[in-house]
C-alpha cells in the first residue's frame, strides 16, 4: 500500500473531562522526559532505545501493539493518511464503521437513529467523501434515520465493524488516488489471508447488548476463519457477522418554528367580517384588523406542531465477507474479495401533538409569554387541532461487492496491478404508513417553551376518548434506491532508478443511480373512496366547508377498535406534560381503509435517475533522496477524467433525460521532509473535485407556457472544484509516540445554491415537446425570457484549519502506571460561505390592491447571510486514556463535536443545525486463558441527547431526543 496505517483506539470512555484532560495532562508530562532524552550527547543511547531499556518488563501486544506498527507506517508515507488497522476494530464497542472512524483526527460524524451514520473529514461533509471497498469506488444507502439517503453520501450504518481488517482516510490527494472527493478518501479493507499466519486460524466473540431505554436484549456475533498454506502460495478467509438490537428514541418535536396571524389574541378578535366594520370574523375568512395584541402575536415565532413521542428503532445486521489469494510464483499474486451485507430496520414513532401549521387562522391564543428572542414561548390555545399519529416504516438495504485483483512483477523493476468488479446497494421500503387522528376543536391546550429543550405541553380536553377523535387522513409511501458501479483499472509502476519511480494508470467506472417512489396519501374528506369501498365502510357526510365545532366531519369516527392507547415513557418531559393519548392502530386502520388497495400514485420529484461514465487516467513521478543534506520523498503528477452523465426525471409528467460531459485536469503533489530521524515534515498542494448532488441533477419539475416559468433542477450543474493545501508536523519524540500538527486550506470554486434567474429557453437543455401544447409558449418559446427556478453554481467558499494529536505509552512513570497510555486530538475549523436565506417577516399586514381588499401577511425577507459550510463543526475533539497489561486491558474515551449548521431552513428560520455532543464510551477485557477473552463495553454512557435547533441566531427548539446507554457483555475466541 502506497501509504501508511496510523492507528487509532476504537475504546470508549467514562467521563469526558477524565478522558481528554487526563490524557493530555499525562502526555504532557511525559514529553519534557523525552525531548530531554533526545537532547543528550551521542554517548547516551537513542529515545526510542533509551525508552525501550526502561520498558524491559512491558508486554507490548494488542492494543498498544497495533498502535506501534501504526507510527512505524506513519513515518514513511508522503501522503497524509491516517487509519484503524483491525486489533481496534475488532476489539471495540462501535456499533458499526462510522463510530470506528470518529477516532481519527479531522473525522466527525452524524448520528441517526442513535447510530453513527455519516462522517465529515476536515469540515466537510458526507457527500464530498469518496468511499472504496477493496480498491473499489461504491455507495451504501440505507433508509435508517428520518428520511432515506438518496444522494452520494456513503451510509457506514451498512456494515457491522468486524467485517474488516483496517479503514484507511487519504486526507490529500494524489494523482493516483481515485478523484471525486473534496474531503477524503475512505478505503475500507477486508481479509487478506496471505498476511495473516500459516494453518488455521479462527476467531469468534458473543455479546449480549442492552439497551437500558428500551430494557432490550439483542445478540451480537461475528467470526473470522482464515487458512494460509505452508508454502505461502494459498490463502482463504471467510468472516461475518450477525446483530439484533431494539433501541428507543424519545423525546420532543417543533417541526420547526413560524409565524402568523391567529384567530384571536386575549379574547380580542383579530379578523372582522368587512374591511371597515368591526364585527368579529371567527375561525376563517374576513379581513385583518391590525392591533398591538395580534401584531405582536403575529409576528412572534410559535412552535409549528408541539410534540412529545417515541421512535422505536429495530435493526438487525448480517454481514459475509470471503476472500481468496493466490500467488502462483513470487512475482504474481491474484485476489478474489467478496462482500455481501443486508441491514433491516423497522422505524416506528408515536406523536401527540397540536397540527397549528396552516391551522393559526382558527386558533384563539391568551396567556402567552413573548422572550427576548421573539419566541411566543408560552400559550393557551382553542379551538385548537389537535393531532395523534402512528407511523411505520419497514426497509430493507442489500449490498454485495465482487471484486478481482491481478498484481504482478514483470521484472524487478516494472509491475503492475489489474482490479475490476462491481458492486450494488439497494434500500428499499416496501411500507411507509402513516395514520392520522384530528380533533379540530380542542379547548385549552397549553404549552410552555420556558425551559426550551423540555417545554410542558398539555392537552386540555381528553386525548384517551375515541369519541373525540376521527381518523382524517392515511398515508403510504413506498419507494426503492438503488446505486450500482462497475469499475475497471490499471495501474503500473516502474522503477527507473534507486529512488525515482514513475506510476501510470487508466480506469473506467460506470455509477448507476436509480430511485422510484410513490405514494397512497388520502384526506378522508373531502376525498371518498370508492363505491365498492364505501359498501363496504359506509357512506359519511363530509362537512368540508365547516370543519370546526362538535358536528364537523371530516374522518371516519375513531373507535375503540381502530385505537391503541400510547403512554410515553422517559422523554425528559417536566410535570404537568399529558403522557397518555390515543393513536390509530395501524393493522385495523389500514384494513378498514383498505389503504394497501389503493392504487399507487408517481411521487414525480422522486422518479428520476442518473448514469455517470467516467474514463480517465494518471501519471505520476515519486522520487526519494537526499537534498543538501536533507532527507525528502515525494511524489507529483496529474489525474485526467471525463465524466459522461445523463440525468432523467419527470418534468410535466413525461420522462426528460439531458445529456452532457465534461473532463478535468487535476495536478496534485505531495512532499515530506525529514529533518531528523524522529521529525517529519509534510505538504501537499491539489486540484480536487466532487460531482453535484444527484438530487441536484434531475431535469424533473414542471414547465409553465402560459406564464414562462420553469422550476427543475438543473442538470447542467457543474462539479464542485477546489484548490487544497496542506502543511503537516509529526515528532516521534518516543517509541510508540508521536505529537503532530497539520494545517490545511480548501478554495472552493463554486457550490450549488437555489436561485430564480431569468434565461432562454434552450439555456435549460429541456426538450421543446414538454411544453403544454394550448399555451403561448408552444408555438414561440423563445418568445419571451423564462422565470426559471432552479439550482446554480453559486460563489465560492473557503475554509482553513488545524489538526494537533499527541499519543504515548505512559512508560516514563513508575510500576503499574507505566502500562497506561493516552490519545487526544482536536481538529479547529475557519470556514465561510454566503448562502441566500428567507428570513422573518416584518409585516402582519400588507395593504391589498383596493382599499377594500384584505391585507396579506408580509413575505419572508431574502438577504445574504453568511456563515461556515452545511455539516462543518469549528471544533471537534477526541480523548482516550488507555491501560493494558498481559490479561486485562481496559478503555475509555470521549468524541466531542461542536454545533454545525446543517442546512437553509423554512418559515422564515434563517440556517438550522444541531447543538454540540459529547459521546463517552468504555471497554473492558480480561483474558482468562490466552485463547479467550471476556469483555464488558459501554456505548453512550451519559446518554446523551441530540438537539437540533431552527433559526441560528434564536436557536429554537427542533428535536430534542435521547436514545439511551447501551451495554454489551460477551467473549471472544481465538484459536
Amino acid at each position: 500500500m502506497n501509504g501508511f496505517t496510523k492507528v487509532q483506539p476504537r475504546s470508549h470512555a467514562a467521563k469526558w473531562l477524565s478522558a481528554v484532560s487526563g490524557a493530555t495532562l499525562a502526555i504532557a508530562v511525559a514529553m519534557p522526559a523525552y525531548a530531554q532524552d533526545a537532547a543528550v550527547g551521542a554517548t547516551q543511547a537513542p529515545p526510542q532505545e533509551a525508552a525501550a531499556a526502561d520498558a524491559e518488563d512491558i508486554v507490548v501486544t494488542g492494543f498498544r501493539q497495533s498502535l506501534g506498527a501504526a507510527i512505524n507506517l506513519k513515518r514513511t508515507t508522503v501522503s497524509s493518511v491516517d487509519a484503524i488497522v483491525a486489533e481496534d476494530i475488532a476489539k471495540f464497542p462501535d456499533q458499526n464503521l462510522a463510530e470506528s472512524l470518529q477516532r481519527i483526527p479531522g473525522v466527525s460524524i452524524q448520528r441517526d437513529g442513535g447510530e453513527g451514520r455519516a462522517i465529515t473529514v476536515r469540515g466537510l461533509g458526507a457527500q464530498f467523501t469518496r468511499v472504496r471497498v477493496n480498491g473499489l469506488e461504491t455507495v451504501a444507502t440505507t433508509t435508517d434515520g428520518a428520511s432515506p439517503n438518496r444522494d452520494r453520501a456513503f451510509d457506514f450504518n451498512v456494515f457491522a465493524s468486524e467485517l474488516f481488517s483496517s479503514l484507511v482516510v487519504h486526507k490529500t490527494a494524489e494523482a493516483n488516488l481515485d478523484e471525486g472527493s473534496l474531503g477524503a478518501v475512505v478505503d475500507l479493507n477486508t481479509g487478506n489471508p496471505l498476511g495473516g499466519k500459516y494453518g488455521l486460524t479462527l476467531v469468534g466473540s458473543a455479546t449480549a447488548s442492552y439497551n437500558d431505554l428500551s430494557k432490550n436484549l439483542g445478540p451480537r456475533l461475528a467470526g473470522i476463519a482464515s487458512w494460509k498454506s505452508a508454502d505461502g502460495r494459498f490463502g482463504v478467509a471467510f468472516s461475518g457477522a450477525y446483530s439484533r438490537l431494539k433501541t428507543l428514541e424519545l423525546g420532543n418535536n417543533t417541526v420547526r418554528w413560524a409565524q402568523a396571524r391567529f384567530d384571536s389574541v386575549n379574547g380580542a378578535g383579530c379578523f372582522t367580517t368587512t374591511a371597515t366594520g368591526t364585527t368579529r370574523a371567527s375561525n376563517s375568512g374576513g379581513f385583518y384588523r391590525p392591533s398591538a395584541a395580534c401584531d405582536a402575536v403575529g409576528l412572534a415565532f410559535h412552535p409549528r406542531i408541539p410534540r412529545y413521542g417515541e421512535v422505536r428503532h429495530d435493526k438487525e445486521r448480517l454481514g459475509l465477507t470471503g476472500s481468496v489469494q493466490f500467488a502462483p510464483t513470487d512475482r504474481t499474486k491474484i485476489s478474489i474479495d467478496g462482500l455481501y451485507s443486508r441491514f433491516k430496520a423497522t422505524r416506528e414513532e408515536k406523536w401527540g401533538e397540536v397540527l397549528l401549521r396552516s391551522n393559526e387562522r382558527s386558533i384563539d391564543v391568551s396567556n402567552y409569554t413573548i422572550d427576548a428572542n421573539n419566541n411566543l414561548i408560552k400559550a393557551t390555545l382553542n379551538d385548537a387541532w389537535v393531532r395523534t399519529e402512528h407511523y411505520l416504516r419497514k426497509s430493507t438495504t442489500e449490498f454485495y461487492q465482487l471484486g478481482a485483483t491481478w498484481d504482478q512483477e514483470l521484472s524487478d523493476s516494472f509491475r503492475f496491478t489489474l482490479l475490476g468488479g462491481f458492486s450494488k446497494s439497494e434500500a428499499d421500503i416496501p411500507i411507509e404508513t402513516t395514520l392520522v387522528f384530528d380533533d379540530r376543536d380542542a379547548q385549552n391546550y397549553s404549552y410552555d417553551y420556558t425551559n426550551m429543550r423540555k417545554p410542558v405541553l398539555s392537552f386540555g380536553t381528553s386525548v384517551s376518548d375515541p369519541a373525540n377523535f376521527q381518523l382524517s387522513e392515511i398515508r403510504d409511501r413506498p419507494s426503492t434506491t438503488t446505486n450500482k458501479f462497475k469499475t475497471a483499472q490499471l495501474r503500473t509502476e516502474w522503477d527507473v532508478t534507486d529512488g525515482f519511480q514513475v506510476k501510470v494508470g487508466a480506469v473506467h467506472r460506470q455509477f448507476d443511480f436509480d430511485v422510484v417512489a410513490y405514494t397512497r396519501d388520502a384526506v378522508i374528506c373531502p376525498t371518498r373512496t370508492t363505491a365498492a369501498r364505501d359498501a363496504v365502510l359506509g357512506t359519511i357526510t363530509c362537512t368540508a366547508s365547516s370543519v370546526f365545532g362538535p358536528n364537523a366531519v371530516y374522518g371516519y369516527q375513531a373507535t375503540s377498535a381502530l385505537s391503541e392507547l400510547f403512554t410515553l415513557g422517559k422523554a425528559g418531559q417536566p410535570a404537568g406534560t399529558t403522557t397518555q393519548w390515543l393513536i390509530p392502530n395501524l393493522p385495523a386502520g389500514t384494513e378498514y381503509t383498505g389503504l394497501y388497495d389503493r392504487p399507487l400514485a408517481i411521487d414525480p420529484g422522486n422518479i428520476r435517475s442518473v448514469t455517470e461514465k467516467t474514463t480517465g487516467g494518471y501519471l505520476e513521478f515519486d522520487a526519494k533522496g537526499d537534498l543538501f543534506g536533507l532527507e525528502y520523498a515525494a511524489n507529483a503528477g496529474m489525474r485526467y477524467v471525463k465524466t459522461d452523465q445523463s440525468s432523467t426525471g419527470l418534468n410535466n409528467g413525461a420522462a426528460v433525460t439531458v445529456k452532457r460531459s465534461y473532463d478535468d485536469w487535476l495536478p496534485a503533489m505531495n512532499i515530506a521532509l525529514f529533518p531528523h530521524k524522529d521529525i517529519v515534515v509534510r505538504g501537499a498542494i491539489s486540484k480536487v473535485i466532487t460531482r453535484p448532488s444527484l438530487g441536484n441533477l434531475t431535469p424533473g419539475g414542471s414547465v409553465d407556457g402560459f406564464n414562462y416559468r420553469i422550476t427543475f433542477g438543473n442538470p447542467q450543474l457543474a462539479p464542485y472544484r477546489a484548490t487544497a493545501f496542506d502543511l503537516g508536523v509529526e515528532w516521534y519524540f518516543a517509541p510508540q509516540s508521536v505529537f503532530s500538527v497539520a494545517l490545511f486550506k480548501k478554495n472552493v470554486e463554486s457550490f450549488p445554491v437555489g436561485q430564480t434567474i431569468s434565461g432562454t429557453y434552450a439555456s435549460t437543455g429541456l426538450p421543446l415537446s414538454i411544453i403544454p401544447p394550448s399555451s403561448p409558449a408552444a408555438s414561440n418559446p423563445e418568445g419571451q425570457l423564462w422565470t426559471i427556478n432552479t439550482t446554480v453554481n453559486g460563489t465560492g467558499a473557503s475554509l482553513k484549519g488545524i489538526e494537533v494529536g499527541l499519543q504515548a505509552p505512559f512508560t516514563f512513570l513508575p510500576g503499574f502506571l507505566s502500562r497506561f497510555g493516552g490519545i487526544v486530538n482536536a481538529t479547529i475549523i475557519s470556514s465561510s460561505a454566503d448562502y441566500t436565506v428567507s428570513g422573518p417577516t416584518v409585516n402582519p399586514c400588507v395593504p391589498g390592491a383596493s382599499a377594500t381588499a384584505a391585507c396579506t401577511f408580509g413575505p419572508n425577507v431574502s438577504a445574504i447571510r453568511t456563515t461556515t459550510l452545511f455539516g462543518l463543526s469549528k471544533k471537534a475533539v477526541n480523548g482516550t486514556l488507555y491501560y493494558e497489561d498481559e490479561k486485562f486491558s481496559a478503555r475509555v474515551s470521549a468524541s466531542y463535536r461542536g454545533p454545525y449548521v446543517d442546512a437553509n431552513s423554512g418559515t422564515g428560520n434563517v440556517f438550522e443545525g444541531y447543538n454540540s455532543t459529547v459521546n463517552v464510551d468504555a471497554s473492558i477485557r480480561y483474558k482468562i486463558r490466552p485463547w479467550v477473552e471476556l469483555s464488558l463495553e459501554g456505548i453512550n454512557l451519559t446518554d446523551e441527547y441530540r438537539d437540533r435547533y431552527t433559526d441560528l441566531d434564536a436557536n429554537r427548539n427542533y428535536e430534542y431526543n435521547h436514545f439511551g446507554r447501551t451495554i454489551q457483555v460477551g467473549a471472544r475466541f481465538k484459536m
